[in-house]
C-alpha cells in the first residue's frame, strides 16, 4: 500500500504516459482548431472579394446633362446595294431630363444631336430613352429595348441582350438580332479609347457571326458583329457594329448587299 504513494510508485510511469497523450491531444485539437479558423476565415475574404464587384451604374452612370461625344462612321450601301461607304458624322448623346417608362420605372431621356464637322450646330435628330435598375442597364433605341449591362460585372458572364426585342413575328425587320449572347470580356482593365487614356474599362462581346461565304458572289451570305466598351464613370465610350446581307444574282436582277455599320469613339465628354 505504500508504494501507493510512494514518489517512485510503480504508477508513476503509467501517470506519465497518460498526461503525455492527453497533451499531444490537446495539440493536434488546438492545431486543428487554427486551421479551422484560418478556413473559414479565407473563405469568408474570398465571399468578400465575390461579393466586391463594381455595379452597372458606375459604368453607365446617368444624371440630367451628363454627355458624350462620338466620332460616329457610319457605313451604308450605295447604288442599289452594289457598293459600301462610309459617311463620317460626330454625335452628342446627352442626357436631357427624366421620365417614367411603360412600366412605372424611373428613366432617363437622352437627346442625340448630329453634325457634320466641329464647325457645324449640333442638331437634335433623335431621342432614346435608358432605364437604370440595381442590376441592369436597359437602352431603348427605335422602339426596341436592349439589355446592354447586367450584374454580376465578372469575365466570362453572359446574358440574352436582345431578348426583349421582336425576332420571330412575320412582321420582324430585325431577325438578325436573334438569340444574341451579350459577354463581359475584359472587365476593369486600362486602355485607349480615342485620345483618352482610361483607367477601368470593359468590353461587352455582342456577336461575331458569319453565315455562308461572303467571298461566293453566287450564294446568300450575312455578317453580324457587335461590340461595345465602356469606361467606369462615363458610360459607353465604343461601339462598332456591322450588319451586312448579300443576295445572289438571280435573273434580271444582280446580287446586292443591304444593312448597315455603325461606328462610335468617344472625342469629349463632362
Amino acid at each position: 500500500m505504500a508504494e501507493l504513494f510512494s514518489g517512485r510508485s510503480s504508477l508513476f510511469p503509467f501517470n506519465c504516459i497518460y498526461i503525455c497523450n492527453i497533451y499531444q491531444l490537446m495539440r493536434k485539437v488546438f492545431l486543428l482548431l487554427t486551421i479551422t479558423s484560418a478556413v473559414i476565415f479565407n473563405a469568408c475574404k474570398k465571399s468578400t472579394d465575390v461579393l466586391a464587384v463594381a455595379s452597372v451604374s458606375e459604368y453607365y452612370p446617368l444624371q440630367v446633362g451628363k454627355y458624350i461625344s462620338y466620332n460616329l462612321d457610319s457605313t451604308v450601301f450605295i447604288n442599289f446595294g452594289a457598293k459600301d461607304t462610309v459617311i463620317k458624322y460626330q454625335i452628342k448623346h446627352q442626357v436631357d431630363g427624366t421620365l417614367t417608362d411603360n412600366l412605372g420605372r424611373p428613366a432617363y431621356r437622352i437627346t442625340r444631336y448630329i453634325r457634320k464637322t466641329a464647325a457645324d450646330p449640333w442638331l437634335a435628330d433623335n431621342t432614346f430613352m435608358a432605364v437604370q435598375t440595381d442590376f441592369t442597364v436597359e437602352f431603348i433605341e427605335n422602339n426596341m429595348r436592349f439589355l446592354k449591362l447586367k450584374g454580376p460585372i465578372r469575365d466570362g458572364y453572359t446574358w440574352k441582350g436582345n431578348t426583349y426585342i421582336d425576332t420571330y413575328s412575320l412582321n420582324s425587320t430585325v431577325k438578325y438580332l436573334d438569340d444574341w449572347d451579350y459577354t463581359y470580356d475584359s472587365t476593369n482593365v486600362g486602355q485607349t479609347i480615342g485620345t483618352f487614356t482610361l483607367d477601368s474599362t470593359l468590353k461587352v462581346s455582342q456577336r461575331d457571326e458569319i453565315i455562308g461565304n461572303p467571298a461566293d458572289v453566287n450564294s446568300y451570305s450575312e455578317i453580324n458583329f457587335g461590340e461595345e466598351k465602356y469606361a467606369k464613370g462615363l458610360g459607353l465610350v465604343y461601339r462598332n457594329f456591322l450588319h451586312v446581307e448579300y443576295q445572289p444574282p438571280t435573273p434580271g436582277r444582280a446580287g446586292y448587299k443591304q444593312g448597315y455599320g455603325v461606328k462610335m469613339v468617344m472625342i469629349d465628354h463632362n
